[in-house]
């Protein structure tokens, strides 16, 4: 990886905690239709409405609470009252007001690469809550670039690379998420750092092992240092 020119970090359990929150919303949501199924038939609901939308809605917080909705209507055969979808939107707007909490080291790695190599921040979510908590982290300045995308496959890394103006063979990617980013990176010629994070959203797990040369998986984003 020594030629490597511009490293692009994911946010969410990358850079912050997120999806511990997500959790939390979803216990949330749990409870308030405990009545009507167990925990496990309403997360498996959720998931099922938020990978059905993700064509329309994409990803983020606004996705996922009108996928609650949607979940909501159906496990209350339409009978939701207005106070039960008041409830539901709640739970949306206080993920969108969580405190931003860095995980460790990372300030301490990106003032180590900062005027080294190019830093871009490359996330999916909510564009409105990304550069939120891009800017209540306080580590905005570090980055030369940020790109909220619609969605992290091949293409859109692709385009993404044709903005920044890097060949593939120069980019590397560190993220939280096999799915996400590593395989599309590898896939067009990247490289990639898998840092995994202690809870996974369902639909970002892999059921393989990932063996690659341009592939390296750490414990922390401390251990980045010495494998540049």
């Amino acid at each position: 990886m020594k030629h490597i020119k511009t490293i692009a970090f994911d946010a969410d359990d990358t850079l912050w905690h997120n999806e511990p929150y997500f959790d939390e919303a979803q216990e949330r949501f749990c409870k308030l239709f405990q009545d009507f199924a167990s925990s496990q038939e309403i997360l498996g609901s959720i998931l099922n409405h938020q990978v059905k939308n993700l064509p329309l809605y994409g990803f983020g917080i606004k996705a996922f609470t009108l996928s609650m909705i949607e979940t909501a209507l159906q496990l209350t055969q339409h009978n939701i009252s207005g106070k039960g979808i008041e409830q539901i939107i709640t739970i949306g707007k206080d993920l969108l007001q969580k405190p931003v909490e860095l995980l460790p080291n990372v300030e301490k790695v990106l003032e180590e690469l900062q005027g080294k190599y190019k830093l871009v921040v490359a996330t999916k979510g909510d564009l409105k809550d990304q550069h939120r908590k891009l800017h209540e982290s306080g580590i905005g300045a570090y980055f030369h670039h940020i790109e909220v995308l619609s969605d992290k496959a091949e293409l859109d890394y692709e385009k993404m690379l044709g903005r920044l103006e890097c060949k593939a063979s120069d980019f590397l990617m560190i993220g939280n998420s096999l799915k996400s980013d590593v395989l599309p990176i590898i896939n067009i010629g990247g490289y990639a750092i898998h840092i995994p994070y202690r809870t996974t959203w369902e639909y970002e797990k892999i059921d393989f092992e990932i063996k690659h040369e341009n592939f390296k998986a750490i414990d922390n984003i401390g251990e980045v240092i010495a494998l540049l």
